[in-house]
């Protein structure tokens, strides 16, 4: 299990959470196939970033501004080693 992973993964599911939307609908605005986002089922924890920018742009911002958010800012890649 990767942690920074993880966290972009809880970071889309509160977005979905706030604005009501649920994963299947997240697949039809951001065009990434219900089965593709994967990341959900927690089968991978490598969201590609093709991917994560359509679902980025689903929710109406930039990459820059889907990853840009405190828990990610503050995440320490030293604990993490190189995986």
């Amino acid at each position: 299990k990767d942690d920074y992973s993880e966290i972009i993964v809880n970071r889309i599911l509160s977005l979905c959470k706030q604005r009501d939307i649920s994963i299947y609908q997240l697949s039809i605005m951001s065009g990434v196939s219900h089965s593709t986002i994967d990341i959900f089922n927690r089968k991978t924890y490598n969201p590609k970033i093709k991917r994560s920018n359509k679902i980025a742009l689903a929710f109406g911002f930039t990459l820059a501004e889907l990853v840009d958010f405190p828990e990610l800012n503050d995440f320490s890649f030293e604990d993490e080693g190189d995986s």
